[in-house]
């Protein structure tokens, strides 16, 4: 497949739509800007989330953040009324409240990221079990806005970004990777993470708001402090809180809103934290899932030789 058929494929899916081919040499105009499906982002490899099991975790966190924590509230209680024949039941309820939804919850795996090595400078995905990639210097890309009307609603912009993915050892059988849900985004917006991709690829791993190489990885930590997980709800508002202190002056800060929302999360905190401490272990168990001759390249002492060399060495006509 090759970029004409990349447009095709793009026109047939979307219909006519404002579409722009990206490469990983041009810039698209747009300052890097990046729309929250970042997983891992270092010095040898950036992780892009694919869509589905954001809330993995989650049955975990509200049965043992809830059942779990009312169970041990209990035992305390038969403890004090010397009801030592209960302590036993109630703890075994608590353990049982979170071990079942946690080991069905991290049998099944997340779905691999979209990984972008910059060492060897090239593109990795997983489609059940069969490895695709794409060399980055060639690397061919479409940007695609389309709007979608129900009866319900408006029309409402939406616009894809996808790559072309070539199967390792079968370079006839290609695939169209999305990077990210196309809804509510803007042509600017994906062209915008187009600009982080390749500030990432090209100038990283550190870089500014214009894309240009950094020594430090301020600008990363204040772009990538907007991915919040569940958990980290309570100290987002807190900080909130204490800045509308700090600029009010001390005095008539505090809304009911804020107390209320705060309030809020200090009671779902149990239940956030143990939702995200369940997905971050399957997330851990997901990234061994990688064939080695990808978590080889990764390591900064691994082997360099891209992947379609290595294809081309074997015969392949890439």
């Amino acid at each position: 497949m090759d970029l004409k058929s990349l447009i095709a494929q793009a026109a047939s899916k979307y219909g006519n739509t404002s579409n722009v081919v990206l490469k990983a040499s041009e810039s698209t105009g747009q300052p890097p800007c990046e729309l929250f499906i970042t997983d891992e982002h270092t010095e040898n490899y950036l992780t892009l989330q694919m869509a589905g099991d954001a809330d993995r975790g989650g049955i975990t966190g509200i049965a043992a953040g809830v059942g779990s924590l009312a169970s041990i509230a209990l035992a305390f209680m038969m403890i004090i009324k010397g009801r030592w024949d209960l302590v036993g039941l109630c703890i075994f309820l608590a353990a049982a409240m979170f071990l079942i939804p946690f080991y069905f919850e991290t049998r099944k795996p997340l779905p691999l990221p979209v990984l972008f090595n910059r060492r060897t400078k090239e593109v990795y995905f997983d489609q059940n079990g069969d490895l695709y990639h794409t060399p980055w210097d060639n690397i061919q890309a479409i940007a695609c806005e389309f709007q979608m009307t129900s009866i319900y609603t408006s029309g409402i912009n939406n616009a894809s970004l996808e790559i072309l993915v070539k199967r390792l050892g079968d370079p006839e059988n290609a695939l169209m990777v999305s990077l990210g849900s196309p809804m509510g985004k803007t042509l600017d917006m994906q062209k915008g993470f187009w600009e982080y991709i390749r500030s990432y690829m090209n100038n990283g791993p550190w870089f500014d708001e214009n894309g240009n190489h950094a020594e430090s990885d301020e600008f990363i930590k204040k772009t990538l402090s907007s991915n919040i997980r569940p958990s980290d709800f309570l100290g987002y508002w807190k900080k909130t809180i204490t800045d509308k202190k700090v600029k009010s002056g001390h005095s008539n800060y505090l809304t009911a809103s804020d107390a209320f929302m705060f309030i809020g999360h200090l009671i779902f905190f149990p239940t956030n934290a143990i939702q995200d401490f369940t997905y971050n272990y399957v997330q851990r168990k997901t990234r061994k899932l990688w064939p080695e001759i990808v978590t080889e390249r990764l390591h900064q002492d691994g082997p360099t030789l891209r992947l379609i060399d290595l294809e081309r060495e074997r015969g392949f006509s890439v």
